[in-house]
């Protein structure tokens, strides 16, 4: 019956983890089941506790501090939708001015227009500079 109460903090330790989401509790809540294994093998009271409190600073010490360089690590940012356009090559399709004009870019027609004041003619390589709302703004790619 003494290994309830054991089992039963650690639910208690495990349910609070989950709100408080540092990951202290949790290593609590390990001590607690290793305190129901020390019951299960017999130990006295004071020998559970000492198994539960050990077993705790145990994987404060080590488990916690591992788990936290694992969570912090941050993934590089990876460009989505118009932003991953930008730098990318097209091919003017409809001649593009400061006004208008259309590119072929990533297979799609885009609307698009120049950051500088030349005409480009269809069949010319560019480069996007921006995307400026739904239009492609463009540079004449360099050789």
């Amino acid at each position: 019956m003494g290994w309830l109460w054991w089992v039963g903090a650690a639910l208690v330790l495990g349910i609070l983890e989950m709100l408080s989401l540092d990951l202290v509790l949790i290593m609590l809540a390990g001590g607690a089941l290793a305190g129901a294994a020390a019951y299960g093998l017999g130990a006295p009271v004071w020998a559970q506790f000492l198994v539960a409190a050990v077993t705790a600073v145990i994987l404060l010490a080590t488990l916690r501090p591992w788990l936290l360089r694992r969570l912090r690590v941050r993934e590089p940012l990876v460009e989505t939708n118009s932003a991953a356009l930008v730098g990318r090559g097209a091919v003017v399709v409809s001649t593009v001015t400061v006004d208008n004009g259309r590119v072929k870019l990533g297979g799609e027609v885009w609307s698009a227009r120049t950051a500088a004041g030349d005409a480009l003619p269809p069949g010319t390589e560019v480069t996007v500079d921006r995307i400026d709302g739904a239009t492609a703004v463009v540079v004449p790619k360099l050789s």
